[in-house]
């Protein structure tokens, strides 16, 4: 898999109905994952999105969320970009470089679905998750 940047949008609750419209707009496949099925805490409802990913035929890719309890849903900056793949030195390096002089608010690290996780906002204030996947075997 080769290494992407696209947009990650929050929402309030609506991630599941969202991202089926933007299908219905952009065509393509959409995959959903709830909380429930990485075990989430009682204090999220197992059946929001955790993450939903739309890859469409022209090659366009959105992904999406609820927002989790305890999290800031604000719209307007509720949009994130998302860098993705499987070489892990070229996302780390890329992490380094954009959490460097900025937050970090999730380290990059193991995450319960098995890749390596993290979300920062860089120096200028821009939201930023990285996602290492397992290579292909």
């Amino acid at each position: 898999m080769t290494s992407r940047l696209n947009p990650y949008i929050s929402f309030d609750g609506q991630a599941r109905q969202a991202l089926e419209f933007y299908q219905g707009v952009f065509g393509g496949d959409l995959r959903l994952h709830t909380f429930g099925e990485y075990g989430a805490p009682e204090s999220v409802d197992p059946n929001k999105i955790m993450h939903g990913q739309l890859e469409a035929d022209n090659g366009f890719t959105l992904m999406g969320a609820d927002t989790p309890p305890g999290t800031e849903h604000e719209p307007g900056n509720n949009i994130s970009i998302s860098l993705s793949g499987d070489d892990a030195d070229l996302l780390r390096g890329y992490w380094a470089k954009l959490s460097g002089g900025g937050t970090v608010t999730v380290p990059l690290e193991k995450q319960m679905w098995g890749d390596e996780f993290g979300m920062c906002m860089d120096r200028f204030g821009i939201a930023w998750m990285v996602n290492i996947g397992q290579p292909p075997a």
